[in-house]
């Protein structure tokens, strides 16, 4: 990637620099990545904070970035062989707590890719939550991010 590529992507993540909100749900630090450039799925990643005085569950995802959308995470089987399972129940976001989606963990799988994630990216994500309702966010293709650091905050609008 050009350091011209490099600069513009930096620029359009930082645009979207304050968090999303809705009711008392707040999305942090989103970012998407696949594992190559031609890869069918993709992965999403983002910290999900309850400001409320209930508890609430994050209990779907919609994109049109791919045929299909789901809730993921990783288990162990009896063989110590770690598998992604898709995640029907949802997952909780206990008032007061922040719920992480990371790699290794619960996260939003992409699968049947529309189009490759290529760096810079902007990808649509609806997030429903059972009482907050549907938040609609930008998340940034970040193929360069490294496990554990930051990228600052994400915004979209609530609905």
């Amino acid at each position: 990637m050009s350091f011209k590529s490099t600069v513009l992507a930096a620029l359009a993540a930082s645009a979207f620099a304050l968090p999303a909100f809705a009711q008392d749900i707040m999305i942090n630090d989103a970012y998407a990545r696949s594992s190559a450039a031609m890869a069918t799925s993709g992965a999403a990643f983002m910290t999900i904070m309850n400001h409320g005085g209930s508890d609430d569950r994050l209990i779907g995802v919609a994109s049109p970035a791919a045929k299909q959308v789901e809730l993921h995470t990783h288990t162990q089987d009896a063989h110590g062989v770690m598998r992604m399972i898709h995640v029907t129940e949802g997952f909780s976001v206990a008032s007061g707590e922040t719920l992480m989606l990371e790699r290794g963990g619960n996260h939003v799988m992409f699968m049947g890719l529309t189009a490759p994630f290529e760096q810079g990216d902007m990808i649509p994500l609806t997030l429903t939550f059972e009482q907050a309702g549907d938040i609609e966010i930008e998340v940034p293709v970040d193929l360069e991010r490294k496990p554990a650091h930051g990228m600052g905050h994400q915004h979209g609008k609530s609905e």
